[in-house]
């Protein structure tokens, strides 16, 4: 069976709030959805970052001792 659908859209205003690598904006209708992945260096960063640091009174939990809640195996 083939569809063709024909469309005209107008948009005056289009305001996204936050952007992800895996975010999707879909304006009228598509077939297929092909993934596309731009990163880019906007501040100009020459290598990584640091370290975090835990902020004062924050409780940190060893990585050694696994996860805080038990996960049953089905």
């Amino acid at each position: 069976m083939n569809l063709t659908v024909h469309q005209s859209i107008c948009i005056h205003v289009l305001r996204i709030g936050s952007i992800s690598n895996s975010s999707i904006v879909q304006i009228g209708s598509s077939g297929v959805i092909q993934s596309k992945a731009d990163l880019y260096n906007t501040g100009g960063y020459t290598g990584p970052a640091e370290e975090p640091q835990p902020a004062e009174g924050m409780v940190t939990v060893p990585q050694e001792t696994g996860p805080l809640v038990p996960l049953s195996i089905t």
